[in-house]
């Protein structure tokens, strides 16, 4: 008699289509005023920061930023104001997924949730003292 292979399903990292998923089904849940603030927002998901963000924002370690808003923030917005892109929240699936494994005492969805809506605050204007005066997650 042979042994089974061991189920390994349990033992991947969730993919780039798993944090999308994370991050849409908390979008879903969003109160109506801020689901329609951030009806044009694109979101990205990707492994890691480009290497050119991380050089703009002064970040040497890649697994130091889970997610950034890309975009003008809805309170400095002007009709005269022609985008050459979108206003994107990016998702970083690695740091995600390693501050989920340090932390070891959340749920994968409510990281991701948590990260989004940090910089959905960065689009409706939060600063990060505005948002850390509410959100003491590091806590």
């Amino acid at each position: 008699m042979t042994d089974a292979p061991p189920d390994t399903a349990d033992q991947i990292a969730p993919d780039l289509a798993r944090i999308e998923a994370l991050a849409e089904a908390a979008l879903a849940t969003l109160p109506g005023s801020f689901a329609r603030a951030v009806a044009g927002v694109a979101i990205r998901v990707e492994d890691f920061a480009p290497d050119d963000m991380l050089a703009d924002l002064g970040i040497e370690d890649p697994f130091a930023l889970t997610g950034l808003y890309d975009g003008i923030p809805l309170t400095e917005k002007s009709s005269f104001d022609q985008p050459l892109q979108p206003d994107t929240v990016w998702l970083f699936r690695r740091p995600i997924l390693d501050e989920w494994i340090d932390r070891g005492d959340v749920a994968l969805g409510a990281l991701v949730t948590h990260v989004l809506v940090h910089e959905i605050a960065h689009h409706l204007g939060w600063s990060d003292d505005d948002i850390a005066s509410i959100d003491r997650w590091w806590e």
